[in-house]
């Protein structure tokens, strides 16, 4: 060990002075010998003492969370939780997936986890840090669109582990999303299947319960699809792309759309509390020492002898709370009802069971299904003292509710480009069921203890009124807003009869690293014309930004979508493709309309990731026809006939002359783009990249370019570290580019209302928003609202210089260390502590997840 020792001093010492590995060549060969014995040392040591010295160490608990369980097993506690409570995250609306948080002092618990999951848990404040198990009924997108997001963000925030109950194929799933993610390391994620039927914690006891379909096929079910089933229609062909893999050599599918599981879940039962006041009542030493054993005794249900007296544990102790059972079921079409209805294990819950009849069953099923009176029935089995909770498409919840103020703000400035959000409402009937229900809202709680009840008041309001006088207050906002309308009226004169309604270019999401309340990820609609839209990046929560933008129209607009272009394999570029496909082929099935595969033109690499999801989840592949990013670059190889047929099938579909791609500086595999319509305009877009003169040439004299400002200038360091471009970058590419209008977007969250403005903002650059829609005539207007936008979130923009001058004042060269310090330590403004926390957190996790991309 003493050699060791010195031979660690040495090798510091060379570094101290100044001797690196790429010091002189007379040193390297003694260096490096000192180098190898030092690590074979190392490593021989390391093999000696394995016990004490791991090779990787396992990520520890949260202190806080030791710390209670100490405690508790300090005071014997083995009971269960005297808190408890489930919440509805998602309500099972178009736009967002059923999903349910638990809440125990103990524990957290996730049951589904689909799109926009992790968007609501964050603008709601319902903490993942203590989220350590998800449980998902069936392995279909609808349960899982919001996984990868949420583990990324798990692993951000320092979970150290989570479990995934459910469905056995969520191995396959977890190591599909490898793919994009990376490696998982930082957190251990394992999978509990159906076939290990009980878990149980501090807090509960839950049983999976496997529910087979009456038949099997390996083909997804979907009550809206048109029956086609032909994945070699689109499945990539070998010389084409060669790194995807050869799909003819694919393995076997193994996905399986016939099972779903559902939880029985049990609490712990809770004892009595001691009630002091009879205690006292009866001569009972309180307040003493004595009292300890005494009351340890009595709740646990034994009598004591005190001064010749005996006191039973239901005199000075509140009965036991045996532990009520809740139960989650999902049951996605009727070729599930016999199984369900004829279930041994969920019958020991209802009426006549061998089990305390279940207090609460969430109903995940749809209201085809919740009509039948078969499952009528089932529900009526369960006794009067059940409720039941419903989660599904006739949700008439709102549940992005900054989303929705922001945008009745902004529509105060300008009603056209910022259009007022929608609802989609179904049109099915509602099921009249025979039992009482309740019918799922955003943020609404049935408390399990210490008393059992529905709680309304978490429900958030959505009240646009309110939104508008709120912003009315704002000072000098109204008398800016007046100067935006009396400008854009006189230039509506003035163009009167001559602006065009396409192209229209509408902003689904204008954030990056991960979806946030006000920002979703990237997603950018492009309308070409009245029946033909191209889609720029599906971040997570595309589709239900489209929901919430069109409305009941959200089929038409889904319709159209011809063409998909994915500039990069990060998640927040593309993981909301899946849910976008099989919406698109929903919507057609609706409309009447027939199917085709859209283009899907990005890196061939994301083909690992869509040949797994399709072989072990979903059916998917049918519905892309792939053109490789790198085949629409300047002196690209020549593709296959097959993809070259495909190019030009995309460019006659949407009335371009070109598509044109290059590689950018950001990660491998990024690319931007550039298309040319027959009638002379030209888009540009970034996607993700550090200024790139590829990009400035295929964008050439472009009519928009939408470029990313995820960064302020002063933080170009932090932009290099993370290939990324400033605002003053962005702008600087568009001038070079000769552009005739410059739309930044893709800004990091912790500008989560407004950027902030360089020096180089003029009248050719516009900022965008979520929602914000706009035409190629618009340029003229959109930078005459940049005084009003500032009115509006002056306070947020004080804020932000404020942080900007004491970072300038502890860092006069503008170093993005102060960035990573100032997360760290969370530095609030003084006094708005508390308002900033979220967003100062929210920071920190992009940032970390940023530079691990």
């Amino acid at each position: 060990m003493n050699r060791l020792h010195v031979r660690l001093w040495y090798f510091t010492s060379l570094f101290v002075n100044g001797r690196t590995l790429s010091a002189p060549v007379r040193c390297d060969s003694s260096l490096h010998r000192t180098v190898f014995q030092l690590f074979r040392t190392m490593a021989t040591t390391n093999t000696n003492n394995n016990n004490n010295l791991p090779k990787k160490a396992k990520q520890k608990e949260p202190l806080r969370r030791v710390k209670t369980k100490e405690n508790r097993s300090k005071r014997g506690d083995v009971h269960g939780p005297s808190t408890v409570y489930l919440q509805v995250a998602g309500a099972g609306s178009r736009d967002n997936a059923a999903s349910v948080y638990v809440f125990s002092e103990f524990n957290r618990y996730l049951f589904n986890c689909g799109e926009g999951t992790q968007r609501l848990m964050q603008e709601h404040k319902l903490k993942a840090a203590r989220l350590d198990n998800i449980f998902l009924t069936r392995l279909s997108w609808e349960n899982v669109g919001g996984l990868s997001g949420m583990i990324l963000t798990l692993k951000d925030t320092g979970v150290p582990e989570c479990v995934l109950s459910g469905p056995p194929q969520l191995e396959n799933y977890l190591n599909a999303i490898k793919s994009f993610s990376g490696p998982l390391e930082d957190i251990k994620l394992s999978v509990r299947p159906y076939t290990e039927e009980t878990y149980s914690d501090d807090t509960m006891t839950v049983y999976q319960v496997p529910i087979f379909a009456k038949s099997r096929d390996n083909d997804r079910k979907l009550p809206h699809r048109s029956g086609r089933n032909s994945p070699t229609q689109a499945t990539p062909q070998k010389d084409d792309v060669s790194s995807a893999g050869d799909p003819g050599e694919r393995r076997t599918a193994v996905r399986d759309s016939s099972l779903v599981v559902a939880f029985a879940c049990k609490l712990h039962p809770k004892k009595g509390n001691f009630l002091v006041a009879q205690a006292k009542e009866l001569g009972l030493p309180v307040g003493t020492a004595a009292i300890g054993p005494i009351i340890a005794a009595l709740k646990d249900g034994k009598s004591i002898v005190h001064e010749g007296k005996e006191i039973r544990p239901e005199q000075v102790c509140t009965p036991t709370d045996p532990g009520p059972v809740f139960i989650i079921v999902e049951c996605p079409s009727e070729e599930f009802l016999g199984a369900l209805c004829t279930n041994q294990q969920l019958g020991r819950y209802q009426t006549g069971g061998t089990d305390d009849p279940a207090a609460l069953v969430v109903h995940m099923t749809p209201e085809s299904v919740l009509k039948t009176d078969q499952y009528k029935k089932w529900m009526e089995r369960f006794p009067s003292t059940t409720e039941h909770l419903i989660l599904n498409e006739h949700a008439c919840a709102i549940h992005n509710i900054r989303s929705h103020k922001i945008q009745a703000q902004l529509n105060m400035i300008h009603p056209e480009i910022f259009p007022q959000l929608k609802a989609y409402k179904t049109k099915e009937p509602q099921a009249a069921l025979h039992v009482p229900n309740v019918r799922a809202e955003c943020l609404l709680k049935f408390q399990l203890r210490p008393v059992m009840e529905w709680q309304r008041d978490a429900i958030p309001s959505c009240n646009s009124e309110e939104f508008v006088k709120e912003a009315s207050e704002v000072p000098n906002f109204l008398a800016e807003v007046d100067k935006c309308r009396k400008i854009c009226s006189a230039g509506a004169t003035e163009l009167s009869g001559q602006g065009e309604k396409y192209p229209e270019v509408v902003f689904l999401g204008t954030g990056s690293a991960l979806p946030m309340k006000i920002r979703n990820v990237s997603g950018t609609l492009v309308n070409i014309s009245p029946s033909q839209s191209l889609l720029l990046d599906c971040g997570e929560g595309t589709f239900g930004q489209l929901c919430r933008h069109y409305g009941d129209d959200v089929d038409d607009a889904l319709s159209k979508i011809a063409t998909v272009f994915i500039s990069h394999l990060h998640a927040d570029h593309h993981t909301g493709l899946v849910k976008l496909l099989y919406q698109r082929e929903r919507a057609l099935a609706t409309l009447g309309k027939p199917f085709s595969p859209i283009f899907l033109v990005a890196p061939v690499q994301i083909m690992t990731w869509l040949n797994q999801y399709h072989d072990c989840c979903e059916e998917i592949l049918s519905h892309i026809n792939l053109i490789p990013n790198k085949f629409l670059c300047d002196n690209a190889e020549v593709p296959k006939q097959r993809t070259k047929s495909f190019i030009q099938a995309m460019l006659k579909k949407n009335n371009l002359q070109r598509f044109h791609t290059c590689l950018v500086r950001h990660c491998k595999n990024a690319f931007a783009c550039s298309f040319t319509h027959q009638s002379g305009w030209k888009l540009a877009f970034s996607g993700d990249t550090m200024p790139c003169d590829a990009f400035v040439h295929i964008g050439k004299n472009a009519t928009l370019l939408i470029h990313e400002a995820t960064l302020e200038d002063e933080l170009e360091e932090e932009a290099v570290e993370k290939r990324h471009s400033t605002t003053s970058q962005a702008i600087g590419i568009g001038m070079k580019m000769n552009a005739d209008f410059i739309m930044l977007n893709h800004f990091s969250q912790r500008y989560a209302k407004i950027p902030l403005f360089s020096e180089d903002f003029n009248d050719r650059v516009g900022i965008s928003f979520d929602h914000m829609r706009i035409r190629f005539d618009d340029s003229k207007i959109i930078p005459k609202l940049i005084p009003a936008l500032k009115t509006l979130f002056a306070e947020e923009l004080g804020e932000m210089e404020e942080r900007r001058e004491r970072r300038e004042m502890r860092y006069p060269k503008g170093s993005s260390s102060e960035v990573t310090s100032e997360q760290k330590t969370g530095a609030p403004d003084v006094g708005r502590g508390a308002k900033r926390d979220q967003e100062e957190t929210a920071a920190h996790v992009e940032t970390k997840r940023l530079k691990t991309s």
